[in-house]
């Protein structure tokens, strides 16, 4: 080697400080356990609540007032009565779709269903109407339009509601035994 080959001597290299590797290292624990811990909470939450038949009703109601206009009056009694229809299937259990409305009324009339046959004749009202739209091509004023949709949500909140309690009397319902007024018990005591 030659004396002019030598080389001067370099300064230290840089590596990370101790504090440095320590606050990395501690930090990706951290967001490892946030990660961890976030998806164990999520793992436990209790599946968002199942809609009952008149919350979707009530939803799909809302939904078509879109078309609660005279020039779309075809496809809103369509919408309105497959609504009705739907819900009287969720919540009753009775067929109602891919019926038609006079087999769906005899049939409500042979039915026990005491809460759904309460409202026959708002129903029949109701369905006949939305028939008259969709079928014979009868045009409908925003008044009646509106009419429809606010008949066929008073059914849907009304149908809802649990039936009244039976009113128990049992003042009247019990005998009691007759009175005697003391004349009456005088006169049958007195004898010869």
């Amino acid at each position: 080697m030659s004396p002019d080959d030598i080389r001067d001597i370099r300064g230290p290299k840089g590596i990370f400080p101790l504090w440095l590797v320590i606050a990395v290292v501690a930090g990706a624990l951290l967001l490892a356990l946030g990660v961890y811990l976030f998806w164990r909470r999520k793992q436990r939450l209790p599946p968002p609540r199942a809609l009952l038949p008149f919350e979707i009703a009530l939803q799909g109601l809302e939904q078509i007032r879109t078309l609660m206009d005279p020039a779309k009056v075809r496809e809103f009694s369509i919408a309105i009565s497959d609504i009705v229809r739907k819900y009287i299937e969720d919540a009753f259990h009775i067929t109602a779709t891919h019926r038609t409305t006079e087999e769906f009324l005899r049939d409500l009339l042979q039915s026990s269903n005491t809460a759904l046959a309460a409202h026959r004749n708002l129903l029949a009202e109701f369905l006949n109407q939305c028939d008259m739209a969709k079928f014979a091509g009868v045009s409908l004023s925003r008044q009646i339009i509106e009419s429809l949709h606010h008949s066929a949500r008073s059914f849907v909140v009304e149908s809802s509601k649990p039936p009244p309690a039976a009113e128990t009397r049992p003042a009247a319902d019990t005998p009691t035994a007759p009175k005697l007024d003391s004349t009456t018990h005088n006169s049958t005591k007195a004898g010869p």
